[in-house]
């Protein structure tokens, strides 16, 4: 008599299933010691490490005030330029590291990919939620200064929180597309650079949205970083939201999310051929 074996298939989900956060939940282990792994070999090997996260937003922040500031003379209302330049800059150093790190994670991670099951998604996150440290030096910074420039603190800076989740989710969806992307088309490494430079010029980092008239600023808004800026900074400095702008880069950034996540499914399962 022959016996029966079950026969389990294991396939992707589809360019249209839903994240499944259950699956990913169940291998936290693995994106814990990955994160862990992409921190450890960031800083290893570096002159002055951990000081680089330091000594980069402080250095940048500099060059924009004396730019922007006593050239350009930007118009930042009751705000401290240094404190206008940084409150942007940390959230876009953030964006823009993670998002450069993740777009090879697949590159770097080959030998794991191609020869062990999980959830792929978790690539792209670790990739990340490794460079989170840069956010949290920069937050530490800014804090200092917001005490130095005698910032008075009001109710809204309970909403700061909600804006960095924000941010993070702006760079977990850009990282984890381009991540995609680059397994796919290899000349997305020599294109990324320019297109980080486009999207901080179009992002409100050292600049004022007042500068811009109503439709511009609609406009500048379907960027996700434009709303998350100008929250961040809205409730840290005690100023009026702007829910509209705010409003409408949250609906983008909805957007992209779900263009992402179609793009990266639709490619999940060549990964491990193609690269």
């Amino acid at each position: 008599m022959t016996e029966s074996k079950e026969i389990t298939y294991i396939k992707p989900g589809g360019a249209i299933a839903a994240l499944d956060l259950a699956e990913i939940w169940r291998y936290r282990e693995l994106l814990y010691f990955l994160t862990l792994r992409d921190i450890k070999l960031r800083y290893k090997q570096t002159l002055i490490g951990v000081a680089w996260a330091v000594l980069q937003p402080i250095l940048t922040t500099a060059i924009f005030t004396v730019i922007f500031s006593n050239f350009a003379r930007f118009d930042t209302g009751a705000i401290a330029y240094p404190l206008f330049a940084l409150s942007g800059l940390i959230i876009w150093l953030f964006v823009h590291t993670s998002v450069s790190f993740a777009s090879s994670s697949f590159v770097s991670n080959a030998n794991l990919v191609t020869k062990v099951y999980f959830p792929r998604l978790i690539v792209p996150i670790a990739a990340t939620f490794g460079t989170l440290f840069d956010l949290v030096f920069g937050v530490i910074i800014l804090i200092g200064m917001m005490f130095y420039f005698g910032v008075a603190v009001t109710s809204q800076i309970l909403l700061a929180p909600l804006f960095v989740v924000l941010g993070i989710l702006v760079a977990v969806t850009f990282g984890t597309l381009f991540s995609a992307l680059n397994v796919r088309f290899r000349d997305v490494k020599f294109a990324l650079p320019f297109l980080l430079q486009v999207w901080m010029i179009a992002s409100p980092i050292f600049y004022p949205t007042s500068l811009l008239s109503e439709k511009w600023r609609l406009v500048f808004a379907l960027n996700p970083l434009t709303g998350v800026i100008e929250g961040f900074r809205s409730a840290l400095f005690g100023s009026a939201f702007d829910w509209t702008l705010i409003g409408v880069s949250v609906g983008s950034l909805l957007f992209f999310m779900l263009i992402s996540l179609v793009v990266f499914k639709s490619m999940e399962d060549s990964f491990a051929d193609v690269i």
